[in-house]
Parts: C-alpha cells; sequence; structure tokens
C-alpha cells in the first residue's frame, strides 16, 4: 500500500499569476513575485503542488483550447517544470451543471485519486468563495489570499486568510504535521 502524500492545491488566475479576465495572451501571464519561493518552500517540505482552475472561457467560446495551452505552457515556464505535480481545470461555463467546476469538488477528487493525495493533511489556497467552499466540499483546508478577488471573497470558510502568498505558505508550513 502506498503512502497518501500532502499537497496544497493552487487557483491559478488571482492567486497565483495576475488575474487577466479571460486571458489569451502569454505574454501578459505574469506571476505574484513571491510564488515561486512559496511553491519551492512547498516541496521542499514534501507537499505536491496541484493547479485546480475554472476556465469558463472555454465553454463560453471566448477563449480557445490551443489559447489556454499557451497561457499554461508559459506559466510553467515562469514557474520552472519542476514545481506542479498536476494541473487540473474546468472549461464548464458557470451555467453548465458539473460536478467538477468549483466550487464542486470533483477536479480535487481527481487528483487526489490520480495522484495518491491525502485529502486530510491537504491545503487549497484560492482568493475567490468557490475555492474556499471548493476546498471545504473536497475535506480540505482553505487558505484565502487577498490577492486577485480576495478583498470582496467571503471568508467563511477559510481556515486562514493570508495577506500575500508568502503569508499563505508560512501558515501552511508552520500548521502541517510531517509525513
Amino acid at each position: 500500500m502506498n503512502e497518501l502524500l500532502p499537497a496544497v492545491f493552487l487557483d491559478r488566475d488571482g492567486t497565483i499569476i495576475e488575474d487577466v479576465p479571460y486571458g489569451t495572451d502569454p505574454d501578459k501571464v505574469h506571476l505574484f513575485p513571491d510564488v515561486r519561493d512559496g511553491l519551492t518552500r512547498l516541496k521542499a517540505a514534501g507537499f505536491h503542488n496541484v493547479i485546480i482552475t475554472n476556465q469558463s472561457g472555454i465553454g463560453r467560446g471566448w477563449v480557445t483550447p490551443s489559447q489556454y495551452s499557451a497561457i499554461h505552457a508559459r506559466l510553467l515556464k515562469l514557474l520552472g517544470f519542476d514545481l506542479i505535480d498536476g494541473t487540473y481545470f474546468c472549461p464548464d461555463a458557470p451555467d453548465t451543471p458539473s460536478e467538477r467546476r468549483k466550487p464542486a469538488p470533483g477536479m480535487v477528487l481527481q487528483a487526489a485519486e490520480e495522484l495518491g493525495l491525502d485529502l486530510r493533511a491537504s491545503w487549497f489556497i484560492g482568493d475567490k468563495t468557490s475555492d474556499l467552499e471548493c476546498g471545504e466540499n473536497a475535506g480540505v483546508r482553505s487558505i484565502l489570499v487577498r490577492t486577485g478577488e480576495g478583498a470582496k471573497a467571503d471568508p467563511r470558510a477559510a481556515t486562514y486568510i493570508a495577506e500575500t502568498f508568502t503569508d499563505a505558505v508560512d501558515f501552511i508550513l508552520t500548521n502541517s504535521h510531517g509525513k
């Protein structure tokens, strides 16, 4: 029996990169300044870093799958390919019934099954209420980061409210038990 691994599930837009609504230009992908260092620290502590992102622009016909792929490739190039262990995205428009679209836990549950992740030892960092609720719905502790739309989000489902990504990482590393 393989040991389950802890993870940090990460919203993309507004959490690890600056939010450019329905972005189609890879040159407009900009990491928040502390993200690469924070992800490196999480990896060193034994966490898997997994991106969980709604991409309704695809379902609405505003973003093509190839444009999404180009944005994602740029993100991985900026981060370094070794810092992200998996990416799960939902292309469904908000009015489409979906078990995958946040706040539904489908993408987190799929990642946990495919990557062998321990949800009880895992965290979700996001800037929107739907991120926090997704974590809660999957049985994961959630952190609201005040970047992106974090100032507008309802913090009730958050285990912690972080001003920056570094603050969120520090909280996780201080409040997680070793493997």
